[in-house]
């Protein structure tokens, strides 16, 4: 796989009112996460994981736990995952990934992106047969060997194991992220992840260039302004 999922991915709500976009989107998958596995990290490590990368990216303490007690509460929204796929500038492939609580509004935000910019929406499935559904996971650790055999101990189907210099990187399919993650944790207890993921890592790459690559910053810059929108992947290589 390579590394090519950390230039192929666009987390949204990193330039404009980045802190105020980055804490609604937490705030957000949070609130899915705990309503969806219950609001106990311990026993709910897709939360766990939510929970870390947010203080990662400095989201204060106070928008997590407002996210876990509503959660808690028998109300609340109810935002639902909503997936768009389409082509981008000289034919790119784009997954579009949502939280919603209101899909026809969101399709209808979502398309005059794609519209406004020249692009095509498509149908599911359009696109992300040319992606993998990959679990990332990684961190330091010297004992790469140890890694795998716990892995597969485990009955984890690794995909790919990079190594560079003592960081490592674990790619298995996103089916298998719950057993891979907490053989992880089982075998070498607290582990501090630099990436604790699942995203969609394209197979292949399409090149774009001149007014491509233009048209491709202002297709992400429009899908940057709704607030549904959490992550886009791509295989655009500029």
């Amino acid at each position: 796989m390579g590394r090519a999922y950390q230039n192929r991915k666009v987390s949204m709500a990193k330039t404009a009112d980045a802190k105020t976009k980055v804490y609604s989107k937490y705030g957000r998958e949070i609130y899915v996460a705990a309503k969806s596995g219950g609001t106990d990290p311990s026993g709910n490590l897709t939360l766990r994981g939510l929970i870390e990368r947010a203080k990662k990216d400095q989201v204060p303490s106070h928008v997590i736990e407002k996210a876990l007690d509503k959660a808690k509460g028998a109300g609340g929204e109810d935002y639902a995952p909503a997936r768009y796929e389409g082509f981008g500038p000289g034919g790119c492939m784009v997954i579009v990934d949502c939280l919603t609580d209101n899909p026809n509004r969101t399709f209808g935000d979502v398309r005059q992106c794609f519209t406004k910019t020249k692009c095509k929406i498509g149908a599911p499935g359009a696109v992300s047969h040319m992606f993998d559904h990959a679990a990332i996971l990684a961190f330091n650790h010297p004992d790469e060997d140890g890694v795998f055999e716990a892995l597969l101990g485990a009955d984890v189907d690794v995909s790919d194991i990079e190594n560079e210099d003592g960081k490592l990187t674990i790619f298995t399919p996103q089916a298998d992220y719950f057993k891979a993650k907490q053989a992880l944790l089982d075998s070498f207890g607290e582990i501090e992840f630099d990436v604790d993921e699942i995203q969609f890592v394209p197979k292949g790459s399409t090149p774009i260039s001149g007014e491509d690559v233009a048209v491709f910053e202002r297709f992400l810059s429009l899908l940057d302004e709704l607030d549904d929108v959490q992550n886009v992947f791509h295989d655009a290589e500029f």
